[in-house]
């Protein structure tokens, strides 16, 4: 066995048996007149040092070291010197910790404590920019703002659009459409919700707006009229008639394009409709009342069908009460459809035969887009770069984690049938098992009622996420920005009527 030892325990005993000390009067190297002059110089003792160290210090004072006013100098000089030092330590103590953040005193019910200086992590399911509380909503209407409109039969003519795209889509044109015609001081004919190519949805206006609150809230600002007037006979000519139609509008167009482009045709044709007509209205370039009169359009005369709210509270409950107390959630919105993975054009994890499907499937949809794919890879790899690809299931997962939001957190998912299935979000779910869609919080014979239109099911996501805590989501389309803007909005008016009612 070893016997293992600490490298000092031999110390003393090398030293002892030392060369240089066994044969130091014999030794070579130590010539006799060193030995001599080592005797000859005893060594000090440690109080004839200290006493030599003081003489030297004040050899230049004009008294003697034995003079009595010496020593008492002496000692004045030291205590003045260990009290110099003593307070630059403690100075340079507290110094160092205030800057290391230390712990400092503080009472707590009369008794002095030491208290961390912990600056606490802000709430998960708070509003972290608090300046946001002192905006107020601007869409009210202002005295002298808009003047008394004329009767529907001296207006300009009659505007007709088609609002396409999905239900948010469709909303931003509706608010552009009321717009246009009161730019143009035109008489707006109920839009026609036009059946999209991704949705695959044949949903009229009545199906999920309320038309009376509609009309009526705008009654001030536009002249609004359910259908086209009954004495225009032919009613397909308006749908395919070039001479009806007004197709050279361009995107983001300002106001006077409308004025000196369409104004005189439609007072020329009496009505005339435009098509197609996503996105055809500036901001920056129209007057600040035209863009307050599309607030008031977005966030107060687009109200859904009452049985579409009342669905969407009893999902909003549901959620609030899933573990028994009241407890907030997360509504995020996951844009990952099969249209919207062929549309992004960026590539995503999968085998070669998901791959294939989905380049046949782009290739079917957007040929002109499509091309021959060989320039897809590359744009592929940009849009990623940007960050303009919409997120997958697991990716959200790591992000929700990374920013601090425990497992436990309930989430609401708004979104269509995702693409790749219960496969691709599988890491989702695992890292947050409390995640529910509305189809998992109703029942088949609650949802009824609105699978016959798809839109009536996007509308219910609306709610739910405008209601909730938080909202996260996936890409940065129409609908997270009209929900980013109504939960703003709600907020401030909820807030301004609270501060009048004081």
């Amino acid at each position: 066995m070893v016997e293992l030892r600490h490298p000092s325990s031999s110390l003393g005993s090398r030293v002892a048996s030392s060369p240089m000390k066994r044969d130091e009067d014999t030794s070579p190297l130590i010539h006799d007149h060193f030995s001599q002059h080592v005797e000859d110089h005893p060594r000090h003792s440690s109080r004839d040092r200290e006493r030599s160290f003081w003489w030297q210090t004040y050899s230049f004072s004009p008294f003697s070291k034995d003079d009595p006013r010496f020593s008492q100098r002496g000692s004045r000089i030291s205590l003045f010197l260990l009290l110099f030092v003593a307070i630059a330590g403690l100075i340079s103590i507290f110094s160092i910790l205030h800057r290391l953040n230390s712990p400092y005193l503080c009472k707590k019910d009369g008794i002095v404590l030491h208290c961390p200086r912990v600056k606490e992590k802000p709430s998960l399911w708070e509003n972290p920019f608090s300046a946001t509380t002192s905006w107020k909503p601007c869409a009210e209407r202002r005295e002298g703002g808009i003047s008394d409109l004329p009767p529907e039969n001296e207006t300009s003519g009659y505007l007709f659009i088609h609002a396409e795209g999905g239900l948010n889509q469709q909303r931003i044109a509706i608010c552009n459409a009321v717009a246009v015609a009161k730019i143009m001081n035109a008489t707006l004919i109920l839009p026609v919700l036009k059946q999209d190519q991704i949705w695959k949805d044949q949903t009229k206006f009545e199906d999920i707006f309320d038309v009376d609150h509609f009309i009526n809230y705008l009654k001030d600002d536009v002249r609004i009229v359910r259908d086209i007037p009954e004495w225009f006979t032919d009613k397909s000519e308006l749908f395919t008639s070039i001479r009806r139609t007004v197709k050279n509008i361009p995107k983001y167009a300002p106001a006077q394009f409308y004025i000196d482009n369409v104004l005189p045709r439609i007072k020329e044709k009496k009505i005339m409709s435009l098509k197609p007509f996503v996105d055809r209205l500036g901001y920056d370039n129209v007057p600040p009342e035209i863009n307050r009169l599309r607030c008031r359009v977005n966030y107060h005369a687009l109200k859904f069908l009452p049985e579409i709210e009342q669905m969407s509270d009893l999902l909003v409950s549901r959620m609030r009460n899933r573990t028994g107390s009241p407890n907030p959630y997360m509504a995020l919105h996951l844009r990952f459809e099969k249209g919207m993975v062929g549309l992004s054009f960026c590539d995503f994890v999968g085998t070669r035969e998901e791959k294939a499907r989905m380049a046949e499937y782009r290739q079917k949809e957007w040929p002109r887009r499509y091309k021959n794919g060989t320039h897809l890879w590359q744009l592929a790899l940009q849009k990623r770069k940007e960050g303009r690809c919409p997120l997958e299931p697991g990716e959200v997962a790591v992000i929700l984690r990374a920013m601090g939001y425990p497992k436990e957190t309930q989430i609401y998912v708004a979104s269509g049938q995702v693409y790749g299935g219960q496969n691709r979000m599988a890491p989702l779910r695992n890292m947050f098992p409390n995640l529910v869609t509305k189809e998992e919080l109703a029942s088949k014979e609650e949802l009824a009622a609105f699978r016959k239109h798809v839109t009536s099911l996007a509308a219910l996501d609306f709610l739910v996420c405008l209601k909730s805590d938080v909202f996260v989501m996936t890409h940065g389309g129409n609908f997270a920005k009209l929900i980013i803007g109504a939960r703003r909005i709600i907020t401030e008016t909820q807030l301004h009527l609270y501060l009048h009612s004081e």
